[in-house]
């Protein structure tokens, strides 16, 4: 009878092991997923934006519009349409590569890996951060760390780790993304000493272009008090069919 008890014990204990080890499996598969998720909601199959980028300082603030179309993970342009002193400005990525057509020198610069971390034209945000190099869904591992309320949502709480051969301006970038819509509200950007760098908020949720989104986005360097940078969705067209040749560097001298 003892035997009996403890084979049924131990049979037991192994379903309980095999149980928990799926469970740490599906965490780290519904990690990955939720990301996808938010992702996707923001991208769509292609996207057309008209965006407004207020950048703040303690004792000034200037303001650019421009227009960005997206397509997928590989393709995305962007165009700035003001100020006139930057107007005609054109960022392009295409599939791994990054190029930057300057108007004032009418030539298209291609931009190393090595420029990815720098400030986008004087904003708070990364090239890699406007551009999109780096896919992250893709380039980076994920990690389910727990839920957590961001402006009364539940969240998801997921670490994000860079893989060993993505090039990837971040050590470490934790997200906070809604349960319910699958919105990203949170981002902290952490550097390789593990310092936390930059906090991304996300608000003002609105249906544009028959979806709903975060249509104001803020990122705040955390030792540069008084500095920010706001990013505004005025306006966004889903999943409208955009060929791949418009994303080229010949597109780019020709935009309006």
């Amino acid at each position: 009878m003892k035997k009996i008890h403890f084979i049924k014990f131990s049979a037991y204990i192994l379903v309980c092991i095999i149980t928990l080890m799926s469970m740490q499996l599906q965490q780290d598969l519904s990690a990955k997923e939720i990301v996808k998720k938010a992702d996707d909601n923001m991208r769509g199959k292609t996207s057309q934006a008209d965006i407004t980028i207020k950048i703040i300082r303690p004792t000034w603030s200037r303001e650019m519009t421009m227009k960005a179309w997206s397509k997928g993970d590989d393709y995305s342009m962007i165009l700035v349409t003001g100020p006139a002193r930057e107007k005609g400005t054109v960022f392009l990525k295409r599939e791994k590569e990054v190029w930057n057509w300057m108007p004032s020198i009418e030539r298209n610069i291609k931009l190393p890996p090595s420029m990815m971390s720098q400030s986008w034209m004087g904003t708070d945000f990364t090239n890699d951060d406007l551009v999109k190099e780096a896919s992250s869904v893709s380039d980076y591992d994920h990690k389910l760390l727990g839920r957590a309320t961001i402006s009364d949502r539940d969240c998801y709480k997921i670490e994000m780790i860079p893989k060993p051969s993505a090039a990837i301006v971040w050590e470490k970038v934790i997200v906070w993304i809604d349960s319910k819509d699958f919105l990203q509200l949170k981002a902290e950007f952490y550097d390789e000493d593990g310092a936390l760098i930059n906090i991304m908020n996300s608000s003002e949720i609105k249906e544009i272009g028959g979806r709903k989104i975060t249509s104001k986005i803020e990122m705040f360097p955390v030792d540069k008090k008084g500095n920010s940078t706001v990013i505004l969705y005025n306006d966004i067209i889903f999943d409208r069919p955009i060929d791949d040749n418009f994303f080229s560097t010949r597109q780019m001298k020709h935009l309006k």
